[in-house]
């Protein structure tokens, strides 16, 4: 009983802070209507103010609501890291999923900055104080390395990983393979699949659309092809941006047919799948000054009755105005 009086003791206090904060603030109060984009403007607001008792207090009560953290929850810090060390400690104050999620936004913001020593430290202080750390909490450090092809730091993270007894997972080694595949580093890419393997993971959508991603950098049109049929014949539906990656390469190859038919072969199956294919194709036939196929590409989207794009709405107008022009000058 006692334990709960001391409980309630507390809870009140940090009610009655926020409410003379939100008194003194009355745009920092919580949203009527909840919203993620709402709350992370109050907690960025109360951050600014030091007001770390409010920014607790809207923490737990966004979870409550169903709003959950986003990248941008704890943006305040990218113009005073000061504030770190003192926001973590409240931090600590929260339980269960709402600490844990908190902390995993924390080390969003700080790999979003590059901050990646900070980020690691909060990383590895969860999994010290047992505040749930899990694969995810490192996803946006290895991230933010791989992004800026700092590969031996992020090999160096997945050893951290190990070391805080967690095992890094195929979305952490999809970064690394990623970010060696977008520069048409195959031999980088297999040591990882090779690393995978041996840890006995099996590839996931991410996996292919990266193997696929390198073998179109690498010019290697037939691999990328060969990636995809076996990702098919693994009944794993590929992502859209998969598709993307060898529509643009075919056009950038000078494949423009075999690009069309390509497109076509996977055509009346998905709506959405279709949109996307034939408008990429469409659009990358106009960056690369193929005006003739890309018009042919626009009325077949026309025909299937897809959406098109502002880009090639425009286009579409544009030419049919000139065609137009031209029959009325003879």
């Amino acid at each position: 009983m006692l334990a709960l009086r001391k409980f309630t003791c507390r809870t009140r206090n940090v009610a009655s802070i926020f409410k003379s904060f939100t008194t003194q603030n009355p745009n920092l109060r919580p949203p009527t209507i909840p919203s993620c984009g709402r709350y992370d403007n109050l907690i960025n607001a109360a951050g600014r103010e030091r007001e770390f008792a409010a920014v607790r207090y809207l923490l737990n009560k966004r979870v409550r609501d169903g709003c959950f953290n986003t990248a941008n929850t704890f943006n305040f810090i990218s113009t005073d890291l000061s504030v770190l060390d003192e926001l973590s400690n409240h931090l600590a104050a929260l339980s269960g999923f709402t600490r844990k999620s908190a902390y995993d936004s924390l080390v969003a913001q700080l790999s979003k900055m590059h901050r990646i020593p900070e980020a690691i430290r909060v990383a590895e202080m969860m999994v010290t104080n047992d505040f749930g750390a899990t694969a995810s909490t490192f996803h946006p450090i290895v991230n933010a390395l791989t992004r800026k092809k700092e590969m031996a730091k992020a090999w160096r993270v997945m050893e951290a990983m190990r070391a805080c007894k967690i095992q890094p997972d195929v979305t952490a080694f999809n970064h690394i393979l990623t970010a060696f595949c977008f520069t048409g580093d195959l031999k980088s890419a297999a040591d990882v699949l090779e690393s995978m393997e041996e840890e006995g993971m099996a590839a996931d959508a991410r996996t292919y659309d990266a193997l696929v991603l390198g073998a179109c950098k690498a010019g290697r049109l037939d691999v990328a092809l060969s990636v995809l049929r076996r990702m098919m014949d693994d009944k794993l539906p590929a992502l859209y941006c998969t598709y993307a990656h060898v529509i643009k390469g075919m056009v950038r190859s000078g494949y423009d047919a075999q690009a069309v038919e390509f497109v076509r072969s996977f055509a009346g199956k998905d709506l959405k799948l279709d949109t996307e294919n034939f408008g990429i194709l469409a659009t990358h036939l106009i960056n690369m000054n193929k005006i003739e196929e890309a018009k042919n590409v626009a009325k077949e989207m026309e025909k299937r009755g897809l959406i098109m794009s502002d880009q090639l709405k425009d286009f579409c107008e544009l030419n049919h105005f000139r065609y137009k022009e031209s029959i009325n000058f003879n």
